[in-house]
């Protein structure tokens, strides 16, 4: 008897929880049901086979921004999106995420193809499928066509400097983690060169690159934010150099930085154009080895969870870029 009635009380207290959890989900002001990964068909032509998801917040409203999120080499798009902090903030801020995906039949370590001719120029290939995503993507949240991003870490960050330079008037900036010039391949001689050693190039040669992935264009270029670990023995941090005078070359900029400063504790530049614009930002992690800065955790600045190439150093990658764009 005394089993039983213990057994009945427990039920009560779990019901009475239950209860009180439920009541807490109806009372408190804007709390919505959870969204979650989707994934969609039939984006477009889709030359580059990718495959498409998106993390939209529940009760999105129109013109809200976009954040394009690209995974590095064995990653897939949810746990990407996830590591990353990126669908965290989506929800925190009000924006939504598409995760281009790879597919093993293009690649086999579902590294997105950066290196590749046929996949970096305009109108082909996986750049091409990037593209589409994005304009299937305005036109189902209605989303702000001035307010697209793009970034991504390691293949992920070397497509992301593809896209600011194939599609320059989709992106309003992007964010490259650990990756790549673009065209550092082509002006390696090898990716592998280019990843482990880098491209003897001037910061002229690095913009021309740029500029002739779309001729003609006259601008506004896509502002860049790079973020590399000194202790990176994958993508040498001389990339992240690279990166710099390829893109303060884009825009009119010298090599000097205007700012220089320590950020959470780590090595910090800011590089302005002759109107005293930030148009490239650098991050230098410290003593981090290849990954993505992540900081686990429920305060202002915290986002991201820890794993393979998410790497935890007390700085949030996807924090600081959705800072640096307006998004918070």
């Amino acid at each position: 008897m005394t089993h039983t009635r213990a057994a009945a009380g427990s039920r009560v207290t779990v019901l009475a929880t239950l209860l009180v959890a439920l009541l807490a989900a109806f009372l408190t002001p804007g709390r919505a049901a959870a969204a979650s990964l989707q994934e969609v068909t039939g984006f477009g032509t889709d030359p580059g086979a990718l495959r498409m998801f998106r993390y939209v917040p529940a009760g999105l409203p129109a013109g809200r921004p976009v954040v394009v999120a690209l995974h590095g080499c064995t990653q897939d798009a949810a746990g990407y999106g996830t590591g990353s902090g990126w669908i965290q903030l989506a929800d925190r801020w009000g924006f939504s995420v598409v995760l281009p995906q790879q597919q093993t039949a293009n690649n086999l370590s579902d590294c997105f193809d950066w290196f590749q001719s046929g996949d970096i120029e305009r109108g082909r290939g996986e750049a091409a499928s990037i593209a589409q995503m994005v304009d299937r993507q305005l036109a189902d949240v209605s989303g702000d066509s001035a307010r697209v991003y793009v970034t991504g870490l390691s293949a992920g960050g070397g497509m992301t400097a593809v896209m600011m330079a194939a599609y320059p008037e989709k992106f309003a900036a992007g964010g490259v983690v650990a990756g790549l010039p673009y065209g550092c391949a082509q002006a390696a001689g090898s990716p592998y060169v280019c990843m482990y050693v880098g491209a003897p190039q001037t910061p002229e040669q690095w913009g021309d690159r740029v500029r002739a992935a779309r001729p003609g264009y006259g601008g506004p270029w896509p502002t860049l934010t790079v973020f590399q670990g000194t202790a990176d023995y994958t993508v040498n941090p001389g990339n992240m150099t690279d990166l710099m005078k390829q893109w303060t070359d884009v825009h009119g900029a010298d090599q000097t930085a205007d700012v220089s400063d320590t950020v959470a504790g780590y090595p910090h530049q800011v590089f302005k154009d002759a109107g005293g614009n930030p148009v490239v930002e650098t991050y230098s992690l410290t003593g981090m080895g290849h990954g993505q800065p992540v900081d686990p955790g429920t305060g202002t600045e915290q986002c991201g969870t820890a794993g393979p190439y998410l790497l935890d150093v007390n700085l949030c990658a996807a924090y600081r870029l959705g800072r640096s764009w307006g998004l918070g």
